[in-house]
């Protein structure tokens, strides 16, 4: 699997820096980080793919450089790609983090 490992560092670092503690799998064609046992945010490729859920769907796809998740041909909702410029600085990979770390607290933990 080819993905932007310097991007999957930035990941990393952030969620030490908050102290959150994370299990990395390989899946979708790069690595995604599950924090309490669910999905929350994964890199593909030289993308940051982010769990927003259905209810934050629409409000992410609002966002610059947001686009619908899809390897199918089919968009999945509730997930969502971002290109670089969106996360190009800290702060804007902190809120896009920031965002699927929001859904993912409404989930029950694994």
């Amino acid at each position: 699997m080819v993905y932007d490992e310097i991007l999957a560092d930035r990941v990393r670092g952030l969620f030490e820096s908050k102290g959150i503690a994370t299990v990395e799998k390989r899946m979708f064609g790069g690595v995604t980080f599950m924090v309490r046992g669910n999905m929350c945010v994964g890199v593909s490729r030289d993308e940051l793919m982010v769990r927003v859920g259905k209810s934050g769907n629409d409000e992410a796809l609002a966002q610059p450089h947001a686009r619908p998740m899809n390897f199918t041909g089919k968009p999945k909702d509730g997930f969502v790609f971002v290109g670089r410029e969106g996360f190009a600085s800290d702060s804007g990979l902190a809120e896009w983090i920031g965002r699927g770390l929001a859904f993912n607290a409404t989930l029950p933990e694994k």
